[in-house]
């Protein structure tokens, strides 16, 4: 056990020893350092930059400037930084080790002392220097001021004994922590070179150097050793202050003969050598010096600390606070910008088509390297100026301020372009809500949910008509309804030639930012070549993306918002049907088949010239076209809906317990308790949670459960939504109800009135064939200028007046172009090509023919859609209540008005 015990004691003294020098290393290590950065400094003073050329033209550099923020090249910034980070980096390793190492220090520094003077100096007393009194009475001195005898079971040896001459056993003591103090380590010193020198000057070569002396070399090799030595002790002893000393880099930021050369109060931060390192680190981006953004902020420290206990100089540690007050700032500003582009630039290369990177070449340019944000994100303690500065609370609140002005930014973007740019913002918007999700792993942020409705301006409870809502509302009334003509083959809106030539005065577009748009500018390239496929029509992918922006709360809004639009259209409208009825013959006489294609197209002419003189027909045609893209552009909505519903539905109805039942009907299978599966599931969950006696707060649980029937109340009365298109319909149909009285008067006999009717169907006939004939603009022709939205409109509000069959049957196109077709083969594929080889008739019949045949199969296709969504036999149709809430096909008879049963405005 003896044994044992003395081994652990020497392997314990040896890593003590190990701890020792490993610490005066890095004290030497330091000191090393910082002398190299102040030879760099003064060698920078020293030599001024001679080709430095001003930033400013209109003011000249100062010799500050030529010194320090030119004079120093990105690779010795560089270096510099590296360097700074060693010191500041091993010294705050060492200062955190402060309290752990002070015992062994002072026990090593202890066990050195005592070693030399308990051993090496009796070994000297009892050989070298035994007859040699004065040298002796110094030895002896040496020892009666520094050994600690406390532990030794031996006296002070004497120097006449014989049995301690003889004894060269080596002095065993206990190492305790009572290092020497600074004046016995003075003493020890003093003697020493008394002893070696003995009072004579110093020599050349160091006055252990000297020959004259009767010292043998062994012995003089031991005192040298133990004298260097104890120049370290007081040093490494007084740990806290050498630290201080050898990391102190405070003098890197003075500059006062500087500030009185050149007459000014202080310089610019640009010019500080601190901030400048900072500011490298930052523009530089290198991953490898991101962690160590902060190491120049201790510069401050230093200086500041300087400022204070040295010079004693507040003013100084007033400029210095200032300084570090607007460079922080500043760090803050420029850090956030960078790691908001960093984590933008990551979620824009996330959410890029894979379809396109894998077409592109040079795939690699919108790969995002990482980058070592992590540890910045973590800094919740750092020391600047005796203040504790939380970085990560700092870096969240500029967050969210950039996250609240990129949001603002891509409205006001939207808000200079047109309505077909709404993919392009519901795709930027994704990548800032992307951008959120992963900056919210390091930080934390608001919501964004809470975000993107205090930018839309939709946060009250009440206010569902938010500033994204409006916008679109007025660009689809002022724009997209007046300026663009539906192409009904390819289901798209598309601009029209002479809303190209006179453009929409709009705001000015922002100014873009890399970092606002989609990082960097290979992605903006990227993402813009995409969006840049849907700028051009509006169609299904945008009224996803207006769905997708605007949620359930604002589409109720918007509907109503186009539907009160659509109610002033059609009274601008009646109008002008008036006018046409108050001109329109008694009699127009259908003409005879015999007389041929030419003649039925010529005495229609001469009998419809009340609509081909018309003044106001263009504008009646607008009007037409405006109500038609207005249920067609209900149309896209109502199908984006029902596709975005559907999935809605199966991702629900496993929960609710829901089956098809009989007669297309919907059926919820529930358990004997009467509760749907997700209720179920809840309730036995909590029930077993609940009975743990080791639960701490079972009524969360119940609490949870009681949440769950809830929410399948809520999922339940929100599976079958209503269509939004048959609540057009259905609005529309009630607003005619105030003209049905005269532009639906059937006849007193009950048979058809063929020739005298004046009826709508009669005044859209002769709109329709006006439109087929004669061409309205010399630039463009009647297609291209109104597109196929005249028909949707005239078509639907002749269906819903009951005279579709009618319109039919008595359509003056249709019987010119039943007579064309009389004439030649039925079953041609081109019929006025037939006609106009086989009769040589005139090309305006031809495009006549052409636009007739046209117009017939788009209005087919028009009354085929009504008949399916809006029987007349039993019509159905959806209403939207007083809350919002879209009640699915509800039933009300044909013939009252359905008026009633509609939201009053403002209510949706």
């Amino acid at each position: 056990m003896k044994l044992a015990k003395e081994a652990d004691d020497i392997t314990t003294t040896q890593v003590k020893e190990d701890m020792y020098m490993v610490i005066v290393e890095g004290f030497q290590l330091l000191s090393e350092w910082t002398g190299r950065v102040w030879e760099q400094c003064a060698w920078k003073f020293s030599r001024p930059s001679k080709d430095a050329q001003p930033y400013d033209n209109n003011t000249p550099l100062t010799d500050y400037e030529k010194v320090v923020r030119c004079n120093y090249s990105i690779v010795e910034r560089k270096a510099l930084l590296e360097l700074t980070s060693y010191i500041k980096g091993v010294g705050t390793m060492m200062e955190k080790v402060d309290t752990i190492v002070a015992e062994t220090i002072w026990e090593t520094v202890h066990a050195q002392v005592q070693d030399f003077v308990q051993n090496k100096l009796a070994v000297m007393l009892r050989t070298t220097f035994k007859k040699k009194k004065d040298i002796s009475r110094i030895l002896t001195n040496m020892r009666t001021i520094s050994a600690d005898w406390m532990g030794n079971a031996s006296n002070e040896p004497a120097a006449g004994n014989k049995k301690v001459k003889e004894d060269t056993t080596p002095v065993a003591f206990r190492p305790r922590p009572a290092a020497p103090t600074a004046a016995q380590l003075h003493c020890l010193q003093f003697l020493i070179h008394e002893l070696v020198s003995g009072g004579a000057p110093k020599k050349a070569g160091g006055f252990f150097g000297s020959s004259d002396t009767d010292i043998p070399s062994a012995d003089m090799k031991l005192l040298e050793n133990f004298f260097n030595r104890l120049a370290f002790f007081p040093h490494i002893l007084d740990y806290r202050a050498t630290l201080i000393h050898v990391s102190d880099l405070g003098f890197l930021w003075f500059r006062e003969f500087y500030l009185e050369t050149s007459k000014v109060i202080q310089f610019p931060i640009e010019c500080s050598l601190p901030w400048m390192l900072a500011d490298h680190i930052i523009e530089s981006q290198d991953a490898g010096l991101l962690e160590s953004v902060l190491m120049p902020f201790d510069v401050y420290n230093d200086s500041a600390e300087h400022a204070l206990r040295v010079l004693k100089q507040r003013f100084l540690y007033d400029e210095i606070e200032a300084e570090v007050d607007l460079c922080f700032d500043q760090l803050v500003y420029k850090l956030s910008e960078h790691m908001f582009s960093y984590y933008k630039s990551c979620a824009a290369s996330k959410i890029l088509d894979l379809a396109f990177i894998s077409a592109v070449e040079n795939r690699d340019k919108y790969n995002i390297f990482p980058r070592r944000y992590e540890s910045l994100f973590k800094m919740r303690h750092f020391k600047l100026l005796g203040r504790s500065i939380d970085l990560s609370f700092l870096l969240a609140q500029r967050m969210n301020k950039i996250l609240r002005e990129n949001l603002e930014f891509l409205l006001e973007r939207f808000e200079s372009q047109d309505i077909c740019h709404v993919v392009e913002l519901q795709r930027l918007v994704d990548i800032l809500k992307a951008t959120h999700e992963l900056l919210s792993e390091h930080l934390t942020l608001d919501s964004f949910t809470l975000i993107l409705s205090e930018v839309m301006e939709n946060i009250s409870l009440v206010s569902f008509s938010g500033r994204l809502a409006s916008q679109i509302f007025q660009e689809v009334q002022n724009d997209l309804l007046p300026n663009f003509i539906l192409c009904n083959t390819t289901q798209r809106f598309v601009r029209s030639i002479k809303s190209c030539q006179r453009p929409i005065r709009r705001p000015a577009i922002p100014h873009v930012k890399s970092s606002f748009m989609c990082g960097s500018h290979d992605l903006n390239t990227a993402h813009s070549a995409i969006s840049e496929l849907y700028s051009k029509f509006f169609g299904l992918p945008h009224m996803f993306a207006i769905l997708k922006l605007l949620g359930s709360r604002s589409i109720p809004w918007l509907v109503r918002a186009l539907l009160d639009h659509l109610s002033q259209k059609l009274t601008s409208l009646e109008g002008r049907i008036d006018e046409l009825r108050g001109v329109l013959p008694k009699v127009i006489s259908i003409p005879a088949p015999t007389l041929g294609v030419t003649g039925c197209l010529k005495i229609y002419k001469d009998q419809l010239h009340w609509a081909t003189e018309y003044e106001h027909k263009v504008e009646v045609l607008q009007n037409l076209k405006e109500i038609g893209s207005l249920i067609f552009w209900m149309s896209l909505l109502d199908t984006a809906m029902r596709e975005t519903e559907t999935v809605h539905f199966m991702q629900v109805v496993p929960w609710l317990g829901v089956v098809p039942g009989s007669e297309a009907q919907m059926q919820q299978l529930l358990d004997d308790d009467g509760h749907s599966p997700l209720v179920s599931l809840f309730k036995s969950a909590s029930a077993a949670v609940a009975a743990d006696p080791e639960t701490v707060n079972p009524q969360s649980f119940v609490t949870m459960s009681k949440q769950a029937e809830v929410a399948d109340i809520l999922y339940v009365n929100n599976l079958q939504t209503g269509s939004t298109l048959d609540y057009t319909l259905a609005y529309l149909s009630a607003i005619l109800d105030t003209v049905r009285g005269k532009w639906n008067s059937p006849s007193k006999t009950g048979l058809i009135e063929i020739t005298t009717s004046r009826e709508f169907h009669r005044i859209y006939s002769g709109i329709q064939f006006v439109f087929c004939g004669e061409q309205l603009d010399e630039n463009e022709t009647n297609q291209e200028q109104f597109g196929d939205a005249v028909a949707w409109g005239g078509c639907t509000v002749a269906y819903l007046l009951g005279q579709h069959l009618r319109f039919e049957l008595l359509d003056f196109s249709y019987h010119v172009l039943t007579v064309g077709e009389s004439e030649v083969n039925p079953g041609a594929h081109s019929i006025p090509d037939k006609i106009s080889k086989t009769y040589n008739i005139s090309a305006e019949l031809v495009r006549f023919l052409e636009s007739a045949r046209k117009a017939r199969r788009l209005n087919s296709h028009v009354f085929t859609m009504l008949r399916a969504r809006f029987p007349h036999e039993d019509k159905l149709a959806a209403l939207v209540k007083q809350s919002g809430t879209v009640v699915h096909r509800i039933k009300y008879p044909s013939t009252p008005s359905a008026f009633d049963t509609l939201p009053a405005k403002g209510n949706v």
